[in-house]
């Protein structure tokens, strides 16, 4: 029943046994069941279902993967990380949620500012004088 929620909420789909290649950028949300592959997935919500496989970098408010990626993330809400997803590549988003069985290989920053460097505001915490 999650599955049919999900798929319910996006306005464009590429179903399993299709493949797309390139640039993709969509105003709403998108499911992905078959393969991606391309420069770059901008949308705001994703779905990569659990046969689902993409190659890019993806920027989107908020993004959910069963399946397989292999690229960066950037979501400006969160990232859900499924049971069955398999991940290669750095994440960046304000929050994270990784379920028991996932694999991820990468870096992750967890902040809800994007306009200063993690590294930076914590060291710059870390300076300031205790009060």
């Amino acid at each position: 029943m999650g599955n049919q929620t999900r798929s319910e909420e996006t306005n464009s789909t590429i179903g399993l046994n299709s493949h797309f290649e390139g640039r993709f950028a969509v105003k709403g949300a998108i499911r992905i069941d078959g393969k991606f592959e391309g420069d770059a997935l901008i949308v705001d919500k994703v779905f990569i279902g659990p046969k689902g496989k993409v190659k890019t970098n993806v920027k989107a408010s908020s993004v959910v993967v069963e399946g397989i990626l292999i690229g960066n993330i950037q979501a400006t809400n969160r990232v859900l990380l499924l049971p069955t997803s398999r991940i290669l590549g750095d994440i960046q988003t304000p929050e994270l949620i990784i379920q028991n069985g996932t694999i991820l290989k990468g870096r992750c920053t967890i902040s809800h500012r994007s306009d200063q460097d993690a590294k930076e505001l914590i060291l710059d915490l870390y300076e300031q004088d205790q009060a």
